[in-house]
């Protein structure tokens, strides 16, 4: 188990360096990449969204549960800005992707697999890499930092409706205390996180379904440890991010 836990981590790492290497190089495909980043950024707005409006929400009664133990209520504006903007707009954010694009394009790339299509591109001197996997991981890596910088905005609003409407917190106040506490460093931070989970999470559903095995359990399999290894490595990466950006 050792040893096959080890040459997946450098079959990913591989592929990983060949998806990197052929970003700046011809041929492009501006039109995969176009349609990947409505995919994955346009389509995933509204589950984003919505996770960080009630994650906002939640996150304000709960520190305002545990503040008044101690009599610091008015800690709530604050900590829900930088909760939302250093973690878990991020990673709720990159999960939330993980589970929607890692398995459409492991699902999408097996089958084409499956029905022998990638080697019709091979036949046609198509790079199925260049064609499949690099507008896809370059479109996630861009799209999810805005998803994420969406997301803070939208789950910091429902801090501010829970706060001002549910536990009699003045607007300006709150909105003052927002903004006074909340640095720049916290909002960067975790826009690059998202770029960095953007980045895992395309490239897991590639490196999935390019994988894939054959018949429709192959493709069940592979669209399952998509979503599985991005979900991982997702938070993997949020811990050593954090340790290196905050440390």
């Amino acid at each position: 188990m050792t040893l096959g836990f080890l040459a997946m981590l450098g079959e990913i790492a591989i592929f990983a360096g060949q998806v990197i290497s052929h970003v700046f190089r011809p041929p492009f495909y501006p039109r995969e990449f176009l349609h990947a980043l409505m995919q994955i950024g346009w389509f995933s707005l509204p589950v984003v969204g919505l996770t960080a409006l009630f994650t906002g929400g939640a996150l304000a009664l709960q520190i305002y549960a545990g503040g008044a133990r101690f009599s610091a209520e008015a800690v709530v504006p604050a900590i829900v800005a930088i909760g939302m903007a250093r973690e878990l707009g991020p990673v709720l954010g990159g999960l939330m992707v993980a589970a929607r694009v890692a398995s459409s394009i492991a699902a999408e790339i097996g089958t084409m697999k499956v029905t022998e299509q990638i080697d019709a591109l091979v036949t046609l001197s198509t790079h199925p890499l260049k064609y499949l996997a690099v507008p896809r991981v370059v479109a996630a890596t861009l799209a999810v930092p805005v998803l994420v910088a969406v997301g803070d905005s939208i789950g910091i609003m429902g801090g501010w409706a829970v706060g001002v409407h549910r536990l009699g917190f003045n607007s300006a106040a709150y909105i003052k205390n927002t903004v006074d506490f909340l640095e720049s460093w916290d909002i960067t931070s975790g826009l690059l996180k998202g770029a960095a989970f953007g980045f895992l999470v395309a490239l897991m559903g590639c490196y999935h379904g390019m994988n894939s095995g054959r018949g429709a359990q192959g493709v069940g399999k592979a669209t399952k440890s998509a979503v599985v290894s991005a979900s991982v490595l997702i938070f993997a990466a949020n811990y050593l991010l954090t340790e290196l950006f905050f440390s």
